[in-house]
């Protein structure tokens, strides 16, 4: 039989998937592409946006009218919150939310038997435990990710996040270091670590913090290259910051979520910082890592947010000099604080602000990429197409050069030549091969 995949939202998501197309795999299923006709299809959906909610109906009806009479399985943050409406759509067979998704194939097993829709979605609680689930390939990627927690505990204002995933749920160390290992014994030079709240790692656990895994991780042999999707600038701790600034095996490149850059929204939106501590920490982490890029998420046109407060966001993302910002207007979910606040800003306004920031963001990446014209870094090259390869260097420049097919997910020193965004020409360093053996280039000192 054959099983098919869709995947909307983060990298959390794309995460799951992999490991719930897996446990098919090890069940005899082919894993087939997306419009591949086959007998299963998996929707894992997502719920942090209106949008995310649009889509994932939108995808769900679709492929329902794709794959006609195939098993329709949904899972995710969507069916986990609106199981109802999710089981009320014709065609749909196996409902799962963000839990217990490594039986589903045991439920589409019992489907098959039973032909009756299977609604398997508990209440997330406190006490819940991760769900173990592992990855040993990362299909169509040259680079891994690794999920290593679930749940936040913050419950930001506008976020309905936590009451989809719950609270902080840490995997087992020694399991994310196994699978760091295996991933890096199998060809992948670079891992990102991603959750729902990365840096909250190992709040659940005793005597064992972030801080401690990516000591340990940056131990693995072969392993070139750890990014890490996204940390809270409260988890910056100075032993993190020790860390990353200790081993080069860390991507020099974070992503801090900002949210917004006035001092009224950001406790309105329960943030627990200042704008100040904020600017504290990324001034400390561009001292002890020269030339990081920070890059960030913003959210434009939170209730109550005025042109004012607006115009301080804007100044205040100029002055940390961000090298790209990811931008959402606000989206009102039921369920949270923000829903009921009032002041809501109207949708063209809310586009103009989203607009404004969006034309910020590129200012900005096209300066960051200006300031790095001429320099040295070392590539990881992701995709090649008729003798050019694409990838990223570690603090996160997307660039384009010319080489050879076998240079995939291999690090290759380069030289940037010019300034264009969204990607970047560059050339190959003369003298700079790969050394198999030892998983590194020649000069570049782990």
């Amino acid at each position: 039989m054959k099983a098919a995949f869709l995947t909307l939202g983060c990298k959390v998501n794309s995460y799951e998937t992999e490991a719930v197309a897996e446990l098919f795999k090890t069940q005899g299923y082919e894993i087939v592409p997306a419009e591949a006709s086959c007998e299963v299809v998996v929707i894992n959906t997502c719920m942090v946006t209106n949008t995310g909610e649009a889509k994932s109906r939108q995808t769900i009806r679709g492929a329902i009218a794709l794959h006609p009479g195939a098993i329709v399985v949904v899972m995710g943050c969507y069916s986990q919150l609106q199981s109802e409406k999710v089981s009320a759509i014709d065609g749909v067979c196996v409902v799962l939310g963000t839990k217990d998704r490594h039986l589903a194939p045991r439920y589409v097993d019992e489907y098959r038997r039973s032909k009756t829709t299977l609604v398997r979605v508990d209440p997330v609680g406190e006490g819940d435990a991760f769900e173990g689930m592992t990855i040993q390939a990362f299909a169509r990627h040259k680079r891994a990710f690794l999920k290593i927690e679930d749940g936040c505990d913050n419950f930001c204002s506008y976020c309905i996040i936590p009451y989809a995933r719950g609270r902080v749920r840490s995997k087992d160390p020694a399991a994310v270091l196994s699978e760091a290992k295996y991933l890096a014994a199998h060809g992948f030079a670079e891992i990102v670590l991603t959750g729902i709240h990365t840096g909250g790692y190992g709040k659940d656990l005793k005597n064992y913090r972030f801080a401690d895994l990516l000591r340990e991780l940056a131990a693995i042999e072969g392993l070139l290259r750890i990014r890490i999707s996204s940390i809270e600038i409260s988890e910056l701790s100075d032993d993190v910051i020790d860390i990353l600034a200790a081993y080069p095996v860390f991507a020099d490149h974070l992503h801090i979520p900002l949210q917004s850059g006035a001092e009224r929204i950001l406790k309105a939106m329960n943030r627990r910082y200042t704008k100040a501590d904020y600017e504290r920490k990324i001034a400390e982490l561009r001292d002890r890592i020269p030339g990081i890029s920070i890059t960030t998420d913003v959210i434009a046109g939170f209730p109550g947010e005025t042109e004012a407060d607006f115009q301080e966001m804007l100044a205040f993302i100029r002055e940390m000099r961000f090298s790209e910002l990811h931008v959402f207007p606000f989206s009102k979910r039921e369920g949270t604080m923000a829903a009921g606040l009032p002041g809501q800003v109207e949708g063209p306004e809310k586009k103009r602000r989203v607009a404004a920031l969006l034309a910020l963001s590129d200012e900005l990446a096209q300066a960051y990429v200006h300031e790095n014209v001429g320099k040295t870094f070392v590539a990881i090259p992701e995709s090649f197409d008729a003798g050019t390869l694409t990838g990223h260097t570690g603090n996160y420049l997307r660039v384009r050069f010319q080489g050879v097919e076998s240079l995939l997910s291999k690090p290759v020193r380069i030289r940037l030549l010019g300034a264009s965004y969204p990607v970047s020409p560059a050339v190959i360093e003369p003298g700079d091969t790969v050394d198999s053996a030892a998983g590194v280039l020649p000069g570049y000192d782990v």
